[in-house]
């Protein structure tokens, strides 16, 4: 008889069901110790050195005391706690719980990235020893919150009371949240008129816009005087005028690397309306899989990870359905290999996939929630068309002169030759170019006839505030925290009452601006 433990009671059942009567399964339902509320880390003197004192809670209690009472009967105590720094955490503690009554060479610790028979099995093969250099990393990383959390929260409670907590993350998450709220309060804005110009050519609508005025560039701010945007205009309406250029550029775009953690919750909030802690829960219930036909089926990988590469087994697989699906002319002659550009990046593991590319999201909407079905089909879809061919456009930048040359305008038309990855995932994502109207035959010397002339008064906009999207970009750009801790940290300043949210923006509570004015005037070296 052989021992398996994981976090999860819902992932012991399904686990079990593969394993069969030669293992049991058990689930320590997550971190059952963690550092004491009272002196939990003690600094020595010199400050050159730790002590770390651990609490136990009663439930781990009760399960170290069961291990250890049937620990003489099994041959193996495998440990298969989630495949990230937490999960090798819990398999230190457990083993540093049962190390003075449990023989040490019992212990094996395994990982497996996605919950099927087949990954389950073989991570048997691959069992290995802890790994040290996670666990410092855990220590690492707890013994700073408890000395910046633990230390700074009780000065809060002392001298604001209400304010719940101050954490080493959470405090900076609120923090940029003020400074983009005093960028917004300081902003000036500026009023500036916008030209848009309506004619046809060739009996085709065109819209243009203008390009240089009188031997000068044209940019936003450009037209500041009404009376200079209506100079602009009359010249406009009482002048021929005719194509001087035009310059042809084919455009490829490559598709989009699969998602990680960070990627996943920032598409979500962008495309889906999703909250971070909202996207994670939801993917959570599909890596531990749903029922279908009354088995539980685990739909994708892992969703903890700065991962964004897939195994060579997962891309053949991938690629064979692409040429199976859509043709040769849609799978690139080579695998796409894509690799994080983070420095810091945990790549332990693969980018989120699913576990099946053959089950095809229309397959299981029956058998999922809307929530789950939104999420796994943006999910199936990223990943098949990160191995897809580019999609190929064909642009045309046009210059239209009037004969004195006062005034060029310009205007860009695309067509789109072959779509490639974009047949599968064609989502409008932030800073993606725009689709154009497409017109054909154009040559030099086509006239151009300006129709109607628009001039909008409009005025300079301040920095959008913080979504969870856009929040989630920003800490990972500043290597603050981890993917897989945003969502919880986000969830917290907002159930804390520093930030309040209205639709998907982030506003600052009077709360939050108090107490971070408190936090930067008072520990600037914190």
């Amino acid at each position: 008889m052989n021992l398996l433990v994981v976090e999860s009671p819902a992932k012991a059942k399904t686990i079990n069901k593969y394993l069969g009567s030669d293992f049991e399964v058990i689930a320590t339902v997550g971190h059952f110790r963690d550092l004491a509320k009272k002196d939990g880390v003690q600094v020595s003197e010199d400050q050159n050195d730790i002590t770390l004192n651990w609490e136990t809670t009663s439930a781990g209690l009760k399960m170290i005391d069961t291990i250890e009472k049937k620990a003489s009967g099994y041959d193996q105590i495998y440990l298969a706690t989630d495949p990230d720094r937490e999960g090798e955490a819990i398999t230190w503690h457990l083993i540093k719980s049962l190390e003075k009554k449990v023989d040490n060479n019992k212990f094996k610790r395994i990982t497996f990235n996605e919950i099927t028979k087949n990954a389950v099995i073989n991570s048997f093969e691959k069992a290995r020893n802890v790994d040290e250099h996670l666990v410092s990393a855990y220590l690492a990383r707890r013994s700073l919150d408890y000395l910046a959390g633990y230390n700074l929260s009780p000065v809060l409670w002392r001298k604001m009371p209400g304010s719940r907590s101050a954490g080493r993350v959470q405090s900076v998450a609120v923090r940029l949240i003020y400074e983009r709220e005093i960028e917004i309060e300081q902003f000036e804005p500026e009023k500036f008129y916008k030209i848009g110009i309506q004619g046809k050519i060739k009996s085709a609508d065109l819209e243009t816009s203008i390009s240089s005025f009188e031997g000068k560039k044209v940019d936003k701010l450009f037209f500041k005087d009404e009376n200079l945007a209506k100079k602009a205009e009359q010249i406009i309406l009482s002048s021929k005028f005719n194509i001087s250029k035009i310059e042809e550029r084919n455009v490829s775009r490559k598709p989009k690397a699969p998602f990680n953690t960070s990627t996943l919750q920032q598409t979500a909030n962008s495309q889906l309306n999703f909250s971070a802690s909202q996207t994670m829960t939801i993917a959570q219930g599909l890596y531990m899989g749903v029922d279908i036909q009354k088995e539980t089926v685990a739909l994708i990988t892992y969703m903890r990870t700065d991962s964004i590469s897939l195994s060579k087994e997962s891309i053949d697989i991938i690629r064979t359905k692409i040429e199976n699906d859509f043709g040769p002319k849609y799978l690139p002659k080579d695998p796409i290999e894509y690799k994080t550009k983070k420095k810091n990046a945990q790549e332990a593991h693969e980018a989120i996939r699913p576990t099946d590319v053959s089950i095809h999201p229309d397959s299981i909407k029956d058998h999922v929630t809307e929530d789950q079905f939104k999420l796994y089909d943006l999910i199936w879809r990223r990943t098949i068309s990160s191995q897809m061919a580019n999609a190929e456009t064909n642009l045309n930048a046009l210059t239209i002169t009037n004969p004195e040359e006062s005034i060029q305008l310009k205007a860009t038309l695309g067509k789109l030759v072959f779509d490639g990855f974009k047949k599968l995932y064609n989502l409008q994502e932030e800073g993606e170019e725009q689709s154009f109207s497409v017109l054909d035959n154009l040559n030099v010397g086509d006239e151009y006839l300006p129709n109607k002339v628009q001039i909008d008064e409009s005025f300079t906009s301040p920095p959008s505030r913080y979504t969870d999207a856009s929040l989630v970009k920003k800490l990972e750009e500043l290597d603050i925290g981890r993917p897989s801790t945003y969502a919880s940290i986000i969830q917290v300043i907002q159930s804390r009452g520093y930030v309040i949210k209205n639709g998907k923006s982030f506003y600052l509570n009077d709360r939050g601006r108090v107490v971070n004015v408190f936090l930067v005037n008072y520990f600037k070296n914190s």
